[in-house]
């Protein structure tokens, strides 16, 4: 039985029920009808929480790890006065973020190591205490700041005036970009990618189970009835892209701003635009990707059947993947080079080709024009096998019987 939201998208006469609603109209009301169908499926939600949960804790661990490496924290019993800001600076020139606690006498200090509040002590600028090893930075941070000391105090007891082993500080200009915007540009795109991969198969199988759900409650009857094939189509591609784009963005948006806020992104611009590409990419991929799933939904009756004929199109978003990779470490290499131009493929590789290397604008204008091109032709012949194919029972339906069902109709 047809529920209301089946009954709108199926009824193609407005209000007044005289004049036919235009193609749009019908679109939209089918759009809608997809949207509101996932967000009251409780299967849905479950799967886009588990994927941003899996999403932001990835980015949650990252943010432990580089932390858990840089802050450090040392204590200091006896020595010069001076002893705990040379440590902070030599800690700092060396990338670390160290925490200084001077105690009273060696004993105090020795109980906050063994505790674990520290992770070392340095007792008269003679010994370093430690629970079980001392990282080597931290090391080298204590050994220069108390050589630094000793050095000093040693060409003052000579006469000599200590500052004449300052370092001469170099003007550098970079003309390359830094290593750490491309490598943060690499690694953002990388994430991308990888959500990218996920939606794609994600809301793909859930288009595809919604057509073979159609046929099977008869459901396509009812809306057939009143609406085109390519209508149906087009709507539900515009209704579940809506909601991918949706959590594409909001995923993104939370990962930048926790990368930005813990300071894991140096270069933010950088990743931005990354993320943006990547988001136009994945509007071009997925009305391609969509309608591929859905016309392999159309081709059979039952849930049983429908892994089998999506099969090809989950080993061919594998390889995009898998691809993708290959072309982060070689961006310029003839694999990478021929495969951002393939569609479907280009949809995961190109933007990290752009993010790790230097591609020609044409190189973009040409993989995207190819892509429109694939997208056209997809609906047009896809169109026709989904048209011939949706009201086929019994199992699987042949292309060339969808088609030839399709010029009979």
């Amino acid at each position: 039985m047809s529920g209301p939201e089946d009954r709108k998208a199926a009824s193609s006469y407005d209000r007044t029920g005289d004049v036919p609603m235009s193609s749009s109209r019908i679109v939209s009301l089918i759009a809608r009808r997809e949207i509101l169908t996932r967000l009251k499926d409780k299967g849905f939600i479950v799967s886009s929480i588990f994927i941003i949960v899996l999403i932001m804790g990835s980015v949650v661990f990252q943010v432990l790890i580089q932390s858990g490496a840089s802050n450090v924290s040392v204590g200091v019993a006896g020595g010069p006065e001076d002893l705990s800001a040379a440590i902070e600076a030599q800690a700092d020139a060396l990338g670390l973020d160290a925490s200084i606690t001077e105690y009273d006498d060696e004993a105090a200090a020795r109980e906050a190591v063994e505790t674990g509040q520290i992770d070392a002590a340095v007792i008269d600028a003679e010994s370093v205490l430690v629970d079980e090893s001392l990282d080597e930075a931290l090391g080298a941070a204590i050994n220069g700041a108390v050589n630094g000391l000793a050095l000093a105090q040693r060409l003052a007891d000579e006469g000599l005036d200590p500052t004449i082993l300052q370092p001469v500080l170099l003007d550098m200009t970079a003309l390359q970009p830094a290593p750490d915007e491309a490598g943060e540009k690499a690694l953002v795109a990388f994430v991308s990618i990888l959500l990218l991969y996920t939606l794609l198969i994600f809301f793909g199988q859930f288009i595809a189970q919604g057509v073979v759900e159609e046929k099977a409650s008869r459901v396509i009857e009812v809306l057939l009835a009143a609406v085109k094939p390519w209508q149906l189509l087009a709507g539900k591609i515009i209704g579940l892209g809506v909601l991918a784009l949706s959590q594409l963005v909001i995923i993104s948006a939370a990962g930048l701003g926790v990368a930005i806020a813990f300071d894991i992104l140096t270069v933010p611009g950088a990743a931005i635009a990354t993320v943006v590409q990547v988001l136009g990419w994945f509007l071009l991929g997925f009305t391609l990707v969509a309608a591929l799933f859905a016309v392999c939904g159309a081709l059979v009756s039952r849930q049983e059947d429908l892994q089998s004929v999506l099969l090809p199109m989950t080993l061919i978003l594998v390889a995009a993947l898998v691809l993708a990779i290959t072309a982060g470490q070689n961006p310029d290499g003839s694999l990478a080079r021929v495969t951002s131009f393939v569609p479907v493929l280009s949809t995961m590789v190109m933007p990290v080709r752009v993010a790790t290397g230097s591609v020609a604008w044409w190189e973009i204008a040409l993989a995207i024009a190819l892509m429109l091109v694939a997208i056209v032709v997809v609906i047009r012949v896809g169109g026709r096998i989904y048209a011939g194919a949706l009201l086929g029972k019994g199992g699987r339906v042949k292309v060339k019987d969808a088609l030839a069902a399709e010029r009979v109709s």
